[in-house]
């Protein structure tokens, strides 16, 4: 998955902001794919050269000032087909916590336990965010989810909401496993400091 294919599922719920773009793919779309705004902006104005979206000006304070709205084009929308027909590319894994963790000889058991610590800790966080993306899927809450399910007939709109919580149901099973890892090695330390060892 590339950025601009998150950027296009973004936007297929409906027009908006550089600025809106970037503060909702941090709370829906970046649970899924990660990316900083430094990426975020140059990515919208690529898509908009190559005509996968077009952007227009509206207005912006109370001086005449404007910024761009972002809107997917019918390529746009082609660009998104093209990809859900293409496999999924699956890459090698990188981890820098199993990395440390199959190393930790080389660390004291405080900076052990500190690094699984902050890894259950980032997980736990993981799954709180994620948590509360799915209660406002299923609350209706979700503007940017409402916005989405307007374009589709009624009948849709259980399937749609489903397969969202179903995405984000993987990240929380993800995390949860992450903690049960990070704990499980909290207890192997404690289990040697308590032989001796």
């Amino acid at each position: 998955m590339s950025l601009r294919s998150a950027l296009l599922t973004l936007l297929s719920s409906g027009p908006s902001t550089g600025y809106d773009i970037a503060k909702n793919f941090h709370s829906s779309v970046g649970f899924l794919w990660h990316a900083p705004d430094s990426q975020i902006y140059p990515e919208l104005k690529k898509m908009q050269a190559e005509q996968l979206l077009t952007g227009y000006p509206v207005p912006w304070g109370s001086k005449g000032a404007t910024k761009t709205e972002y809107a997917i084009t019918d390529a746009g929308i082609a660009h998104l087909r093209e990809w859900y027909a293409k496999p999924v590319a699956y890459r090698p894994e990188r981890s820098e916590v199993r990395l440390r963790s199959a190393y930790f000889e080389f660390a004291t058991d405080d900076e052990a336990r500190r690094c699984l610590q902050d890894h259950l800790e980032h997980h736990q966080q993981v799954v709180d965010d994620v948590q509360f993306q799915i209660d406002e899927l299923h609350e209706g809450s979700s503007a940017i989810h409402q916005s989405r399910l307007a374009q589709y007939p009624p009948a849709e709109h259980t399937k749609i909401t489903q397969f969202k919580v179903f995405a984000y149901e993987g990240i929380l099973q993800q995390a949860r496993a992450e903690i049960t890892w990070a704990t499980q090695g909290l207890e192997l330390l404690d289990s040697f400091e308590s032989t001796g060892r």
